[in-house]
């Protein structure tokens, strides 16, 4: 109603209507909602992705998170569904064994975070990557099928009332949920590949000569039931394979021919890797896909390759023959066939042989190098001047021909050599220098009251990591900051929630940041990842029934599950809130705190009215407070009540018993017994006849009656409640004659 000036009374009609958010997943064909995505079987190693669509139907924009939900009642996690159960109740160690492993390595969300505008449609990749768990099972294991349920949550990030709920309760694991959320059931199956060689794995050609080759036909079958194998031969030295590449329908068969074409004479034994690939997607880009290995079989080559014998035919020499000649000089043998551009050469170390060394060069030590005698076309050329050539057998010392034409001269060489030298130095004093440069130009960055002239770390060694810090390392998850790529699960957060439950700090907390760290956290801008790791509620803090001019308080619960500090602060501009405090907190990591909010009223009636508070002065989020102000009540064990003689006393002296007098409200009421008079005289009395009730607490009352000659038997009371309510208590003594 509004009262205008001039115009009387009118109405203003306001209408709203209130609704959740709702987060939905869609097809992206069909455009339905989805509850699980099947992957189907894949390949250890291999990959599979799907596509879905993330819906805000809500009018409001919604920052949102994806998690995955690793420790939830219904998931598998590597087992194989088709056995029976007999074959599973052997191994129920499985989920012992199961327990330590990351899953975040098997689902890929890409997005995982992300902001929706109201009534807007995201499009979000699921990518499936089983892997072989070898370390659980054993690097000998080799199971036909790994089957996978698992659940992804995606929530909208907000108040965790659940979980704070939780908190009261005493369990501060963090396996508690939103209401504003949405979950995805997956399921696929990895599969290893079963590719089979006939013959293989070791395969041996026939032998043959250089330059021929020789060929063996093999077969690949796949033995798989379910998915078809693509297969690529990586290029070796010394065979051919046709076709390199190809693929394999299921429980099908390929012939693939192997061809043995050596290059060189001898054995050669090489590995041969098989590589089989599937269209995978970049790990950086989801929407760009190409083909690339995801295992390699390995085939062994074993080939040999002979020399051929090569007949020598003799023919007439056609020079003069000398006058003494024989046999030995008419026929010679000729060449191989082959042409060669330069004179044959054989030099040999003269200093190690002796045979038949003539006795004046017997004792020569130096290493001089000389040609067979048939080499002296060769010979006859410039050399080097400092070089001693001698003959094969008798050492001596054999002349060479300089030709002036082209060697240098003394002086040349000399010259030569200086300018060798100078340049030599030249260079070594410029590194000298520039060596002398970078040593200082280290020590004035080092040179200060922190380091006082020492690199650090120099002269450290790493430390050497075995593998059982290896495992120990990969069972464990590390209080490190969570990568963007990263997919949130629910034992991540618990771990995270676990560590901040035990920290817990209820006071000290500065209202600003002050050090350079604070100042520098506190102004960081936070992704919905991190937003949904502080945790500030309830949402709706109901005080329920609370007393006029009396003051409760509940707790907001803060709770800091990031490794940087926070910055919160309250806006508060009601009236009935203005005693809570303090209305800014600094957070440090991995802390949970709590604020007071105090709430008093003077005003009956139903209270609704919200605040809002602020992280890092940028994300904001509001906090609903329901109250109802009522005044102070008190209330009654019973109504009626009847008095009856005390045992051992004479009926004539007194009846007494008593009433209970209880205050369910959060204030201490006042309360005043007073008789309500009648024509007769009342001898019923009450003690206490007035006082006070705490809050929530109980007061007993003793009624007493004294007999005598015609007293009245019954008797009524008003029990007054200061600015509150007021009650009547019948009472009737039993008088038994």
């Amino acid at each position: 109603r509004v009262e205008l000036e001039g115009r009387g009374c009118t109405e203003v009609c306001v209408k709203g209507v209130v609704v959740e958010q709702v987060l939905k997943v869609l097809g992206v064909s069909s455009g339905n909602v989805l509850e699980c995505i099947n992957f189907g079987p894949v390949y250890f190693g291999s990959s599979k992705t799907k596509h879905i669509l993330l819906y805000n139907e809500s009018p409001e924009c919604m920052d949102w998170v994806a998690v995955l939900e690793d420790d939830a009642v219904g998931g598998e996690l590597g087992t194989d569904l088709q056995k029976s159960a007999d074959a599973v109740l052997q191994d129920l160690s499985l989920k012992n064994r199961t327990r330590d492993v990351d899953v975040s390595t098997l689902i890929m969300c890409t997005p995982n975070q992300g902001t929706l505008l109201p009534y807007e449609q995201s499009l979000v990749t699921l990518r499936f990557s089983p892997e072989k768990l070898e370390w659980v099972f054993g690097e000998n294991y080799s199971p036909l099928k790994q089957d996978y349920v698992l659940f992804l949550r995606f929530e909208a990030v907000g108040s965790k009332n659940v979980y704070l709920q939780s908190l009261k309760d005493g369990d501060a694991t963090g396996n508690t949920m939103n209401h504003h959320h949405t979950e995805l059931a997956l399921i696929g199956s990895g599969l290893p590949v079963l590719l089979t060689f006939n013959p293989g794995p070791v395969i041996k050609f026939m032998d043959c000569f250089f330059g021929e080759k020789t060929q063996v036909l093999c077969t690949l079958k796949n033995e798989s039931e379910s998915l078809p194998v693509t297969f690529r031969f990586q290029k070796t030295a010394h065979f051919n394979i046709s076709p390199e590449k190809g693929k394999i329908e299921k429980k099908s068969a390929k012939d693939v021919i192997f061809s043995f074409s050596p290059h060189q004479i001898g054995t050669i034994k090489v590995k041969q890797i098989v590589d089989i690939i599937d269209t995978g997607l970049e790990e950086n880009n989801l929407h760009i896909s190409k083909m690339k290995s995801f295992h390699q079989k390995y085939l062994s080559f074993i080939g040999v390759c002979k020399s051929k014998r090569k007949n020598i035919l003799f023919k007439i020499n056609p020079g003069i023959a000398p006058m003494i000649s024989n046999a030995t000089g008419h026929f010679v043998a000729g060449g191989t066939g082959q042409y060669f551009d330069t004179a044959p050469v054989a030099l040999l170390k003269s200093a190690l042989t002796q045979i038949h060394t003539h006795r004046l060069n017997r004792n020569c030590k130096d290493d001089a190098l000389i040609a067979f005698p048939n080499d002296r076309a060769a010979s006859l050329r410039p050399s080097e001047w400092n070089k001693k050539y001698r003959t094969i057998f008798t050492k001596t010392e054999r002349y060479n021909y300089i030709d002036p034409e082209f060697c240098y001269t003394d002086s040349e060489r000399r010259s030569k050599e200086a300018h060798k030298e100078y340049y030599r130095l030249f260079i070594s004093s410029l590194r000298q220098r520039r060596l002398q440069k970078e040593a200082t130009r280290q020590f004035y960055i080092f040179n200060n009251s922190v380091n006082i002239g020492l690199k650090p770390a120099e002269g450290l060694m790493s430390p050497k990591l075995s593998i059982t810090d290896f495992h120990k390392e990969k069972l464990q998850f590390k209080m490190l900051p969570l990568a963007e790529n990263c997919l949130l699960t629910s034992k991540k957060l618990a771990a995270i929630g676990s560590k901040s439950s035990v920290k817990e700090i209820w006071s000290g907390f500065s209202s600003m940041p002050s050090s350079t760290q604070e100042k520098e956290d506190c102004s960081l801008t936070l992704t919905p990842k991190q937003l949904h790791q502080i945790l500030i509620g309830p949402s709706t803090i109901d005080f329920g029934d609370v007393c006029v001019h009396s003051t409760t308080a509940r707790k907001l619960y803060i709770i800091n599950n990031l490794l940087v500090h926070i910055w919160i602060q309250i806006e508060i501009e009601i009236d009935e809130l203005h005693q809570t405090g303090p209305l800014s907190q600094v957070v440090p990591p991995l802390t949970k705190t709590d604020i007071p909010i105090v709430f008093e009223t003077d005003t009956l009636g139903i209270f609704k009215r919200s605040f809002n508070y602020t992280i890092n002065n940028q994300h904001l989020g509001h906090v609903l407070v329901v109250a109802k102000a009522v005044s102070f009540e008190l209330e009654l064990s019973t109504r009626e009540l009847i008095l009856n003689p005390v045992p051992g006393y004479l009926a004539e002296t007194e009846f007494r018993t008593t009433v209970r007098v209880y205050n369910r409200r959060n204030s201490p009421a006042e309360f005043t017994w007073k008789p309500i008079i009648t024509d007769r005289e009342t001898e019923f009395s009450i003690q206490p006849a007035k006082g006070f009730v705490e809050a929530y607490g109980d007061l007993e009352c003793e009624v007493l009656w004294h007999p005598h000659f015609n007293s009245p038997e019954a008797g009524e009371f008003n029990l007054c409640v200061r600015e509150g309510n007021t009650m009547k208590l019948k009472c009737f003594a039993k008088v038994t004659i």
